[in-house]
Order: structure tokens, then C-alpha cells, then sequence
């Protein structure tokens, strides 16, 4: 049985209007939970979009916050927050 993770994950190097600057996302590892892109799916460095909206891999901070419940899954985003401008 694989026990996923909850993790808080933030950015401070994309703070303009209409950026996130963090989430709660489930995850198997701190590692992975920095792969996760806000709007769910994966934080790729490639795509502009993704970058206009948050922040590269290498730039999410992670902090490991407890175990998730039962029935969620790996990926997914329980909260986040957006700067709208």
C-alpha cells in the first residue's frame, strides 16, 4: 500500500497579477509534490503557460504537511490561491 502525502507547495519568484502563489497538493513524495502545478497536472518548465501562472520546479518550495485520507489521489490539488489583477 503506497501512503500519499499532503504538501503545502509555494512560490515567490512569479508575483504578479494573475500568478498562484501556493496549494495544498497530494502527493507520493516532497519531491513529486513540487511537480504538481496548481491548476493540477504537471508543473512543466516548458510550457509558457504553466510559467505565466506559477513558477518553475526548481522554484516551488515544498513542506510536508500530514498523510492524505483515504480515497484521494496522487496529483490532485485541494486548495489553492490565485492573485487575480
Amino acid at each position: 500500500m503506497t501512503f500519499l502525502g499532503l504538501y503545502l507547495i509555494w512560490q515567490d519568484s512569479n508575483d504578479d497579477y494573475d500568478t498562484f502563489d501556493s496549494a495544498v497538493v497530494v502527493a507520493e513524495s516532497e519531491g513529486k509534490a513540487g511537480m504538481i502545478h496548481p491548476l493540477g497536472g504537471k508543473n512543466d518548465k516548458d510550457d509558457i503557460e504553466s510559467m505565466d501562472t506559477w513558477a518553475p520546479p526548481d522554484k516551488v518550495y515544498v513542506k510536508p504537511l500530514g498523510l492524505a485520507a483515504e480515497g484521494l489521489k496522487a496529483g490532485e490539488v485541494i486548495c489553492s490561491s490565485f492573485n487575480a489583477g
